[in-house]
């Protein structure tokens, strides 16, 4: 999960701001944390402790507010009631990641990340958008191949997965969708040779930066089980201590990569 909410904060200064290249700094004085980390940790924090996924992520959403949030979950999240609003929006996909980490059970992984998605996101496009990425991300930290990964996740949920990063680079613009950003941010990841060079791939397709960023980031985390320790610190050390609590709690008890001795920053 880590690897996920470093990728938003590098990304987050890039979403308005595109750069198509690899070559720019990691953090600025202005990296910071966007609603794709709290919303991940939401999600986290339900796993950890079986609350309930539409409280809970209204609970996170209200409290962090002025995030990044998209017009209509920022709607639904002043809403009473919490009835999802057939969303394929890219947000059930950015907070995903703590699934895939934390069950061992593909199928269960499937039945948590669609429960995770729907409570706003129930538009088909939305759940699947979620369980692919953590449907990758399970069968990355369960050491599969590369190729392995993305035969699995094309023929599952028929994702174009063939195009190369540079040519979805060369036309590529905002979209906040599933469809178009989730194969494009499992692209940056299969191009990658490290966890670093996937967060600067993901960011270097442009569009919803902090998003891709984090999306492809989750996934890295699982396949290359390390992240530079200097990318951890200046990520965890942006988060709040409410939030980097649950961070710590959810790495001790789901814990497999060697970024893991988070009391360090806490």
């Amino acid at each position: 999960m880590i690897g996920a909410i470093a990728g938003d904060i590098i990304g987050s200064i890039y979403e308005f701001t595109n750069v198509k290249r690899t070559d720019f700094d990691l953090f600025s004085k202005h990296s910071h944390f966007t609603d794709d980390t709290v919303l991940t940790i939401a999600v986290a924090d339900c796993i950890l402790n079986g609350k309930d996924y539409a409280k809970t992520i209204k609970e996170y959403g209200r409290r962090y507010p002025d995030r990044g949030y998209g017009i209509r979950f920022k709607g639904w999240l002043l809403l009473e009631e919490s009835a999802p609003y057939n969303s394929f929006g890219n947000g059930s996909a950015m907070r995903v990641s703590p699934v895939g980490f934390a069950f061992d059970d593909i199928n269960k992984v499937m039945e948590e990340a669609k429960k995770s998605a729907e409570v706003t996101h129930n538009h088909p496009e939305g759940i699947k958008g979620a369980q692919a990425i953590a449907i990758a991300i399970f069968l990355a930290k369960n050491g599969e191949r590369k190729e392995n990964i993305k035969e699995h996740i094309e023929n599952t949920f028929n994702y174009n997965l063939r195009q190369t990063l540079e040519e979805i680079r060369s036309s590529y613009h905002f979209d906040e969708t599933c469809q178009g950003t989730v194969p494009q941010a499992i692209t940056a990841f299969l191009e990658s040779n490290s966890y670093e060079d996937a967060i600067r791939k993901a960011i270097s397709i442009g569009g919803d930066s902090d998003t891709i960023a984090c999306i492809t980031g989750g996934i890295a985390e699982a396949y290359y089980k390390n992240i530079p320790d200097y990318i951890a610190r200046e990520s965890m050390k942006r988060l709040s201590p409410e939030l980097l609590n649950t961070v710590n709690l959810f790495t001790k008890t789901y814990n497999f990569s060697k970024v893991s001795l988070l009391n360090r920053w806490g």
